[in-house]
C-alpha cells in the first residue's frame, strides 16, 4: 500500500481575516459609543430623582413617626438637608459632605454630590415642609434633575406627599411627558 501524506489541518486565522474582523468591531464601537455615553448620563438622571423620591417618602414618614415637622432644604443645586426645626434655611452643607444646622435643628440626613458628579438638583422651592399630624407637604414643588449633557427629570410633589415623574419635551423613554 502506498504511504498517503496527510496535510495536517490548519488552525488560527491569517493575518488579513484577524485584520478584517478588528475593522469590523471598530466600527461597530464607534457606532455604539455615543449611545452609551447618552444612556450612561439617563441612567445617572433616573437614579438621582429615583433617590430624591425615596428621600422625599422618608421625610415624610419620618415626621409622623417622630411626630414633628421635618423639612428638606435645598441648600445648592449640589446639596440637600432634611432636617427637624421650622426655619427653610437653618441647615447647610459644608464642603467634605456634612451638613451643620443652627436655632436648634438637627440633621437627619444629607446627599451631596461633588463639583465632578454630573448631576445637578434644581428646585423651584427652597424649602419643602412635611406636616406631622396630617402627613401633608407645603409648598407643593418641581424639582428638576439635570444631567450634565440636558438629560432632565422632574420630580413633582403635590400636598399630599405624592411623587411623580415626568420629562419635558422631547421626553425620555419610559416617562411620561410634563
Amino acid at each position: 500500500m502506498p504511504a498517503t501524506h496527510r496535510r495536517p489541518a490548519t488552525r488560527g486565522h491569517s493575518l488579513v481575516e484577524t485584520m478584517i474582523a478588528l475593522g469590523i468591531a471598530s466600527v461597530a464601537a464607534g457606532l455604539a459609543l455615543p449611545g452609551w455615553g447618552e444612556a450612561s448620563e439617563r441612567r445617572r438622571v433616573e437614579g438621582a430623582a429615583a433617590e430624591l423620591e425615596t428621600h422625599f417618602a422618608h421625610a415624610r414618614s419620618q415626621a409622623v413617626a417622630m411626630n414633628r415637622t421635618l423639612r428638606l432644604h435645598f441648600v445648592s443645586d449640589r446639596c440637600y438637608v432634611v432636617h427637624t426645626g421650622g426655619s427653610s434655611t437653618a441647615c447647610s452643607c459644608a464642603d467634605d459632605g456634612s451638613a451643620s444646622c443652627s436655632s436648634g435643628a438637627q440633621v437627619l440626613q444629607v446627599v451631596q454630590w461633588s463639583a465632578d458628579t454630573p448631576v445637578r438638583v434644581l428646585s423651584n422651592r427652597s424649602s419643602i415642609g412635611f406636616d406631622a399630624l396630617k402627613g401633608t407637604v407645603t409648598p407643593t414643588a418641581t424639582v428638576k434633575i439635570v444631567g450634565a449633557g440636558g438629560t432632565t427629570l422632574h420630580n413633582v410633589i403635590n400636598i399630599m406627599g405624592r411623587v411623580r415623574s415626568c420629562a419635558p419635551e422631547p421626553g425620555l423613554p419610559g416617562h411620561t411627558t410634563c
